[in-house]
């Protein structure tokens, strides 16, 4: 049996999945490049690392496709300058690209061994601009701090209109909002002080995160 190329595979997935996806941005292409995919999934999924599904994880949570997570970062427009709250830490790939291409990433997840496992994958990758902390952001949201970019990476029911307020002028929300096995994703970008827009970007699924009712959506 060949030996698994992940240097390959990895060069295969941006040109072959993520760039034909209308990804064209290059500062993204690269971020997928540089980032190793293979470092984050679970064992026993090594080999489907660069395949264009979701990834079970532990908990009944998923790890989103390459073109998901790519369109994800093409939307937020990241500067170097933001700061990002992201929700649900999961694997850790996402805080990891998240945090190469902006200042600073929050990253909260309701399992402490997904941060446990994130904070030291990312460590070994000398990715320093990252806090994990162990909580449900969904239920208690009770942070002062304002960002430029929000981020969940688990399906919503609906979104509290709070996560809107923590929104810095300019900034941008990344949420995937439904029921499966059809969900929208959607990019809030926060205008003025009291002037919101909202885009749905496409169709996906994923599991909702913990704490999130079953009843009909709405943003």
């Amino acid at each position: 049996m060949p030996k698994f190329d992940a240097e390959q595979a990895r060069f295969n997935m941006v040109e072959q999945q993520i760039r034909p996806w209308e990804i064209l941005d290059q500062k993204v292409l690269d971020l997928m490049s540089s980032v190793p995919r293979e470092h984050f999934v679970p064992k026993d999924y090594y080999m489907q690392a660069f395949t264009g599904v979701n990834i079970p994880l532990t908990h009944g949570q998923m790890m989103m496709s390459p073109v998901v997570e790519a369109r994800l970062l093409q939307s937020l427009m990241i500067s170097p300058d933001d700061t990002v709250l992201e929700i649900g830490t999961g694997s850790g790939y996402l805080t990891a690209l998240l945090a190469k291409a902006a200042k600073f990433v929050d990253s909260i997840d309701i399992y402490k061994d997904f941060v446990w496992d994130a904070k030291y994958k990312l460590n070994s990758l000398n990715i320093k601009n990252v806090s994990f902390e162990i909580g449900n952001a969904i239920d208690n949201w009770n942070y002062d701090t304002s960002y430029d970019l929000i981020v969940f990476t688990g399906g919503l029911t609906k979104l509290d209109p709070e996560f809107k307020q923590r929104l810095n002028i300019g900034g941008s929300l990344f949420a995937i909002i439904g029921q499966e096995p059809i969900m929208q994703a959607h990019i809030i970008n926060r205008i003025t002080e009291t002037n919101f827009e909202s885009e749905t970007l496409f169709e996906t699924s994923l599991p909702l995160l913990l704490g999130q009712a079953t009843t009909s959506f709405e943003f």
